[in-house]
């Protein structure tokens, strides 16, 4: 049996500070990214949308808005 790429027993497997992508269709045949991005203070963000670069823009607001709470 393969390991499955993003998850072990359901749970992420993206290491710190990095990105993990897999490609899949849904249940109508569609194609949609499920991407997990691990932030360095081991903070998972996870989303399922069309493109790579959709997912890439939402972790980077994710980001933005993590780092401003943060900072006051």
């Amino acid at each position: 049996m393969k390991a499955p790429k993003m998850t072990l027993y359901g749970v992420s497997v993206c290491p710190t500070g990095e990105e993990n992508y897999e490609r899949y269709k849904d249940f109508r045949g569609k194609w949609l990214l499920q991407y997990d991005y691990r932030d360095t203070d081991g903070e998972l963000f996870s989303i399922v949308l069309p493109t790579l670069e959709r997912c890439r823009q939402e972790r980077d607001k994710w980001l933005l808005e993590k780092n401003n709470h943060q900072n006051g």
